[in-house]
């Protein structure tokens, strides 16, 4: 009964510094704010490497660049 416990405690040990290590690494950068075109109200949003995707109230996917925010492709979703 002893070693179970002290099994489970060593165990949860690792777990948690696990969590602590992968939760304090560098993730991504989110900018504080993303400037969409005029008339373009945001419904969701995902980073990727090197862009930002932003799926639009009018049925559209916008990629934008993470730096100027400029429009680089979009595409409608029917």
């Amino acid at each position: 009964m002893t070693t179970l416990t002290v099994v489970m405690i060593g165990g949860l040990v690792v777990v948690i510094s696990l969590l602590v290590i992968r939760l304090s690494a560098d993730g991504p950068r989110l900018p504080a704010e993303i400037t969409l075109p005029t008339g373009t109200t945001a419904q969701a949003v995902t980073f990727g490497t090197g862009w930002i995707a932003v799926i639009t109230t009018q049925n559209q996917i916008l990629i934008l660049d993470p730096e100027s925010h400029e429009v680089r492709q979009k595409i409608n979703i029917k």
